[in-house]
């Protein structure tokens, strides 16, 4: 059956002297009914899924409101210039944020992880390091395990819906479940995971979700760099040995009851933050009138 607590995967983890993502596979598995070999297909089918959109994206691609494209492609060259003020792997992965973000509003194959919105946040960490390090497919299988069963936690406690919780359960949400993902990628231990999951949603509790003219693009798109790079930060400051002094379970807890406390123009609805600036309403008015 599904973990229904972080904690809750911390202590199978320790019962039973597994790695994390085992504990996950193993709760998947019993849920699912699937054999070992076909959830392992099918997690490395995202993978794949996750790099094929990565080297199809086209910098010359524009959605169909006209409001995103060709920011990756910018991002990639100046990542490649090494002017950046973060270096080469910073770039790399705003970069990378920034073509999936792309590719799902010019309505390109891509992995919602957890949701299409915040789909550019896994693969923006995942991949840069993966071609940086050399790490195997296997590996990054595994830390996706770790994404997806505190992802499952993320849901069933709280939400990932940007109309229910705000994006603080988008954004916020895949940020957490990349901040895991990298600690137990680079050798953390569950507890690393756990703390690097709970101080991630906490930088962005609150996160509202404000599509100018309804559309997942702006400033959508520009948060999944916000994410991925809030994950990296995370993570690392939970393999320096930093912890978060509130458990992940009462940070996800405390997500739902914000996003409870949210009123409803700033929920996906299009009608508070930026979407109800002067130039998010030209935006929306110009789309109307072709």
């Amino acid at each position: 059956m599904p973990a229904e607590s972080i904690s809750e995967l911390l202590k199978a983890a320790e019962k039973q002297h597994l790695p994390l993502w085992e504990v996950i596979l193993r709760n998947d598995l019993a849920e699912s009914g699937k054999s070992r070999e076909a959830s392992l297909r099918q997690m490395a089918a995202l993978w794949e899924a996750m790099k094929h959109a990565s080297r199809s994206y086209s910098g010359r691609a524009r959605s169909s409101s006209g409001l995103v494209g060709g920011d990756g492609a910018k991002m990639a060259a100046y990542a490649k210039s090494k002017k950046g003020v973060g270096g080469f792997l910073i770039d790399r992965i705003a970069a990378e944020a920034l073509r999936m973000g792309e590719s799902n509003a010019c309505m390109k194959r891509i992995v919602a992880a957890p949701t299409a919105g915040s789909c550019g946040v896994l693969p923006a960490v995942l991949i840069p390091l993966a071609e940086r390090e050399n790490i195997p497919d296997e590996e990054i299988v595994h830390a996706l395990y770790v994404a997806a069963g505190f992802g499952q936690v993320i849901a069933a406690r709280a939400s990932i819906s940007g109309a229910e919780g705000g994006c603080q359960a988008e954004i916020g949400a895949a940020s957490a479940m990349a901040a895991a993902a990298l600690a137990s990628l680079k050798k953390g231990a569950p507890q690393t995971s756990a703390h690097a999951c709970a101080m991630a949603l906490m930088n962005l509790l609150g996160l509202v979700c404000d599509p100018v003219a309804g559309l997942v693009e702006i400033p959508c798109v520009n948060r999944n760099v916000v994410g991925a790079l809030n994950a990296v930060a995370c993570a690392d400051m939970a393999l320096a040995g930093i912890r978060s002094r509130i458990p992940a379970d009462e940070v996800i807890d405390a997500m739902r009851a914000v996003g409870e406390q949210m009123p409803p123009s700033l929920r996906e609805t299009g009608q508070g933050g930026v979407a109800a600036t002067p130039a998010g309403l030209a935006a929306a008015r110009k789309l109307r009138e072709g």
